[in-house]
Order: structure tokens, then C-alpha cells, then sequence
């Protein structure tokens, strides 16, 4: 681990912290470039799959890690940004303006959603989502002239310039692009002064605010944000399906990627990736554990979501950090032997002032 001492403001708001940066990320670049070369097509099918719920992972991190405003109605944006695709795309209209359309219209719902929602904080912020996404479910299945009800509606291939997105390696590039810049998008609005701001809303709104931080302002902001991330990755999720309906937007899904930013890492980007590369590992154990379980429990239909809750748990209880927590801990370790201190990432049981006039 490598400790930068800040001269100016420059530095602080750099996109690559040192060089060493640029070397590894540029190492996994030519890897990620390199993948189809070595997977066969069932991995690649689930790379495409890592790709996509990353997006969706960096929306929900922007809104709850880095603003502090949890939800549990991301499926719905999700949704909103997959049939929205799927309509336009089976309409005629090009990808390319379809995909930032399906984007645009999430955002909108999501501020619709984030300004009845702004006097919630906390749990009864998750439960407002929550309800929002049970409602959204609802229209799904009811509203079958646009969405076809229950009976889903089958999605377009994706085509550019004449050349069909239906190959698992063109599928993979293409999602591999625009994950990419989702996540440049990302680190982008945290450099700047909007995503400071929101920082100041997760880690104190009375602080905040004394700062002249506009709360409504900012906490719609992320909503919208978070939710044209998530409406990307929903449009790209509704062509790999090649085939939607509600039951693929329950509120499963938005445990799912409850899960994704919890134990990846609340408050980083990289908690996103690892977040997301654990979410499509996590299905594959459960299914290789039933093997070794009793009939009546590998039998249970509440099985996976039952664990998925039982990992938020564990994670919350031992590692709070998440997984990326957990890598930058090993890293100190290394870096500072034996001088390293378990205290180091302690968390505090104090407050500051301004917390405790809530």
C-alpha cells in the first residue's frame, strides 16, 4: 500500500492516484481485452452477466454508498430501463439512441421516486422503496398493452452499423465499453463538486446543510443518477435475456443488489466490481451446496434469498468493510508488517455533535 501526502488540490482530485495505478489497471485492461481468447462460452455468458450488474452495482453505489440514502427498489429501475429498451428496440429505433433513452427515462422515474422520498431517511427510506417496487411489479403484470403482462415480451438483437451483438464475444465488448464508461461517469461526478456534496449528505446532513449543501437538491440528484445507471444495465439485461417479464424483476433483485454494495463495499467503486463478481458466483455454490444438503432443505424455493439475507448478516456483523474493505486490510497488513494494528479500521463508537442533535 502506497501513502500520498497531498500538496495540492490537484492531486486530490486526479483520476490515477499514482503511476503504479495506471500500470495494474492498464494490466487488467489488456486482460478483460484478452478474456474471449481464453473462456469458452459458458464463462463468457457469465462475464457478460459480471458486466452488467456492475453497472447496476455503481448506481446503487452512488446512491447509497456514497449519498447514504439505502433502497430497496432498484428492480424497478431495473425494469423501467429493460422494457423501455425493448419497445424502442422493437419498434425499429437504433441501439444507440434507444440504450441512452431507456437510461434517461430510469432517471426520470427515479426522480419521481427520490422527491416524495426526501423526509425518509434510513428504514423507512428501504421501506418507501420498497413499496415502490412492489407497486412497480404490479403495473408490470397489469399493464398488458405496453408490457404484455405476464406474458413478456421477447427483445430484438442488438445491431450496429449491420454487425449483430447476438455472438457471446461482440456482446461481451460491447457491455465491456460501456461499463467502462459507466464507471469513468462514475468517478467523474465523485471528483466533482456534486459528488462531494453527496459525500457530505451521507456522512452528516446537518453538517451538510451548515455548509450550504442543498439536501433536496442533491439526494434527487443521486436518485436520478442512480437510477440511469441502473436503467442501462436493465437494458442490456433485457438483451441478454432476449426475453422479459415481471417475474425476472421481484424483489429478489433488488436484494440482489442490496447484497451487491454490501458485500462488495459500501463507498467504493471497486466494492461495485467485487460486489457484482460475487452476486454471479454466489448462485453457482448454492446450486454445487445443494449436493451435500438434505432434501428438505435443498428443496425449499426461499433458499437463495434466505442465504442472500444470511450473507448481508455475516457481512454486516464481521466485515462491514465488505470485500474491497477486506483487500485494502490485507494490503496494510503487507505494507506495514509487523508493525500493522488490528485498531487501524476499528470503527468508532463516538458521534459527532452534529449527529447527535437528531
Amino acid at each position: 500500500m502506497r501513502f500520498l501526502f497531498h500538496t495540492d488540490y490537484d492531486q486530490d482530485i486526479r483520476l490515477f492516484k499514482h503511476g503504479g495505478s495506471v500500470f495494474w489497471y492498464s494490466l487488467l485492461g489488456l486482460a478483460l481485452l484478452a478474456a474471449p481468447l481464453v473462456l469458452d462460452e459458458y464463462f463468457l455468458l457469465q462475464m457478460n452477466f459480471v458486466l452488467i450488474y456492475v453497472i447496476a452495482g455503481v448506481g446503487l453505489m452512488l446512491l447509497a454508498g456514497y449519498t447514504g440514502q439505502i433502497s430497496l427498489g432498484h428492480a424497478a429501475f431495473f425494469a423501467a430501463g429493460a422494457y423501455t429498451e425493448t419497445i424502442l428496440i422493437n419498434s425499429g429505433v437504433p441501439f444507440l439512441v434507444s440504450l441512452p433513452v431507456a437510461g434517461l427515462f430510469s432517471g426520470a422515474v427515479g426522480i419521481l421516486v427520490g422527491l416524495p422520498a426526501l423526509r425518509l431517511a434510513g428504514i423507512y427510506l428501504a421501506i418507501a422503496t420498497l413499496a415502490f417496487g412492489f407497486i412497480a411489479e404490479e403495473i408490470l403484470a397489469r399493464w398488458e398493452s405496453v408490457t404484455g403482462g405476464n406474458t413478456g415480451l421477447f427483445v430484438e438483437n442488438i445491431t450496429i452499423a449491420g454487425v449483430g451483438f447476438d455472438v457471446e464475444w461482440r456482446f461481451y465488448f460491447l457491455a465491456l465499453a460501456i461499463t467502462v464508461l459507466v464507471i469513468l461517469a462514475a468517478i467523474n461526478i465523485l471528483r466533482s463538486p456534486t459528488g462531494r456534496a453527496m459525500i457530505a449528505v451521507r456522512d452528516s446532513e446537518i453538517a451538510a446543510q451548515s455548509m450550504g449543501v442543498h439536501l433536496t437538491k442533491y439526494k434527487t440528484v443521486a436518485f436520478g443518477i442512480s437510477a440511469a445507471f441502473t436503467g442501462i444495465a436493465g437494458a442490456l439485461y433485457a438483451h441478454k435475456l432476449m426475453f422479459i417479464s415481471p417475474e425476472s424483476f421481484t424483489i429478489l433483485l433488488s436484494i440482489e443488489f442490496l447484497l451487491l454494495v454490501v458485500v462488495g463495499g459500501l463507498g467504493s467503486i471497486h466494492g461495485a466490481v467485487f460486489g457484482a463478481i460475487f452476486i454471479i458466483a454466489l448462485p453457482q455454490g448454492i446450486v454445487l451446496l445443494k449436493d451435500f444438503l438434505p432434501n428438505v432443505i435443498a428443496e425449499q424455493t426461499g433458499l437463495q434469498a434466505g442465504i442472500f439475507g444470511l450473507v448481508i448478516i455475516l457481512f454486516m456483523l464481521f466485515e462491514p468493510l465488505g470485500l474491497y474493505g477486506r483487500w485494502v486490510k490485507i494490503k496494510l497488513y503487507f505494507s506495514t508488517f509487523p508493525l500493522y494494528k488490528k485498531a487501524t479500521f476499528k470503527r468508532q463508537k463516538s458521534y459527532t455533535r452534529t449527529d447527535q442533535l437528531r
